[in-house]
């Protein structure tokens, strides 16, 4: 048996990571904040593609109590957990005097200190596991300045990656291995109002070396590919960038 937890699973990368995965094989514990019948959706989509069981849990990460209250349920539902996909995150943009503490706080919660928290607390699942891996979800953002987003988006994506990093280092001794994905633009719900428009689409494309517009699709294959000891048991603490060429 194969388990993957999967946060944000209502939609965008990670329903289309909940349906790669399933296609594997894999029992998915697929969570969401307010979006529960979509999640739901995708649950009884990813049984029909080979899932032998998929659950949609509530997760707020940005309360210690939801998480630990998440972790509770999971140990009840699976003996341990083989991959932990640090997919939910929240987009901020504009100028940073505009940026309230409020909002700032908030991004790096749902984006930084809840993958922390989360990781933190299914180690002992993890560990459990015949093999384990982790793989989040960071962002072009994080590694250079001219994205749309604003400061605390790319400051909590720059923290993701370097939280990826130094954990690799830790748990590499006991063959947990730790990577993330930096996309580019994706189209998803949370970037539609940037290409609502035949303008702002060809904008987006032209900013990509490659002319095309990154899909969901596109990273849900590079999450599966660097959670999977058969395709990457050698790597660890790599940030695989999938930009479509875009370098700045």
């Amino acid at each position: 048996m194969k388990v993957a937890v999967i946060t944000g699973a209502s939609g965008g990368i990670g329903a289309a990571t909940a349906l790669r995965f399933a296609r594997e094989g894999y029992v998915l514990i697929l969570t969401y904040r307010g979006r529960r019948d979509r999640c739901l959706e995708v649950a009884r989509e990813a049984e029909k593609r080979g899932s032998p069981r998929a659950y949609a849990i509530n997760l707020d990460l940005t309360d210690a109590n939801s998480i630990g209250e998440f972790v509770e349920k999971v140990s009840d539902l699976v003996p341990y957990v083989n991959a932990l996909v640090n997919n939910a995150g929240v987009l901020q943009v504009g100028p940073v005097e505009r940026v309230t503490l409020e909002e700032w706080e908030h991004t790096l919660k749902v984006n930084l200190t809840g993958p922390f928290l989360l990781t933190k607390h299914l180690l002992p699942l993890l560990r459990k596991a015949p093999w384990a891996s982790i793989v989040n979800v960071a962002s072009i953002a994080g590694e250079t300045g001219n994205v749309v987003a604003g400061v605390a988006y790319a400051a909590s994506k720059a923290g993701l990656i370097g939280f990826t990093k130094r954990l690799a280092v830790e748990l590499a001794p006991e063959g947990i291995r730790v990577n993330a994905v930096a996309p580019s633009f994706v189209e998803t719900d949370m970037v539609k109002e940037f290409i609502s428009t035949p303008e702002g689409r060809r904008r987006v494309i032209e900013l990509h070396p490659l002319r095309i517009i990154i899909q969901p699709e596109d990273v849900a294959e590079a999450i599966l590919f660097l959670a999977d000891p058969e395709r990457s048991r050698a790597i660890t603490g790599h940030v695989l960038r999938i930009n479509a060429g875009r370098l700045t």
